[in-house]
């Protein structure tokens, strides 16, 4: 950044002062709180940790220094404002994979095809596409979810929100758009599985294990997959494919 580019002491000076004002906005309002998801204490944590936010950003900019706060991302869900006792539900499910092995998935694949007689012929399960289609079309979701490695396939981060609603939908009323209209105030809970929280896990381990001995912890086998993980022949089919449908 050049110097012209760089904010001034004063506007360095201002974000500060911006920063305790919101301080003393934030403990008013929680000396006041009504409930344990007052929103005047929503809206002040949000000010302050804007005002922290610019004032990071800013003092870096101007003194190539930084705060010891740590902003929180914009994961964390708003107070829940839906309905007491829900009269309907929604759940909203996302599964991220990797296709790590795609001549498995197509071998796969090719099974589900052969199996069906009206698919002969279409080799739809010479593409990486289409034997995505032909699999979660004869697959269950949570099946392919306990089965990934069969089918080729690695895990990602995942998701699952239930929101609450005020009734039911009116059929084919959101299929264009499903996902499009989620209101996070009317989240009633939420699951969150990711590498992350493994490796943040595993850093908390290898703290505690410093300084006191080995404390290692028994290796476990990569593979738990108690022969569902199938090794291919000659021909890339799978040997054995287990639960077929």
């Amino acid at each position: 950044m050049s110097d012209a580019a760089q904010p001034t002491a004063a506007e360095v000076r201002a974000a500060a002062e911006a920063v305790k004002t919101a301080l003393d906005r934030h403990l008013a309002a929680v000396e006041r709180r009504s409930g344990e998801e007052d929103p005047a204490v929503y809206d002040a944590f949000n000010e302050l940790a804007a005002a922290a936010e610019a004032y990071d950003e800013l003092l870096y900019d101007r003194y190539d220094e930084v705060t010891p706060f740590e902003i929180p991302g914009e994961d964390t869900l708003p107070p829940y404002t839906g309905p007491e006792e829900p009269s309907a539900l929604s759940v909203l499910i996302r599964r991220d994979y990797a296709v790590a092995e795609p001549q498995r998935l197509m071998a796969q694949a090719r099974r589900v095809e052969a199996a069906d007689e009206e698919g002969a012929g279409a080799e739809t399960a010479d593409t990486v596409h289409g034997a995505l289609g032909l699999l979660f079309g004869e697959f269950e979701p949570d099946e392919i979810a306990s089965r990934h490695k069969e089918f080729g396939l690695e895990e990602g981060d995942s998701t699952l929100w239930v929101t609450a609603a005020d009734e039911t939908a009116e059929p084919g009323e959101w299929l264009e758009a499903p996902f499009e209209q989620v209101d996070p105030q009317r989240v009633v809970c939420r699951f969150d599985v990711s590498a992350v929280f493994d490796e943040e896990f595993d850093d908390d381990l290898d703290d505690g294990d410093e300084g006191e001995g080995d404390g290692d912890l028994p290796e476990l086998d990569e593979d738990l997959d108690t022969g569902l993980d199938t090794d291919l022949d000659e021909d890339g089919e799978p040997a054995r494919l287990e639960a077929d449908r």
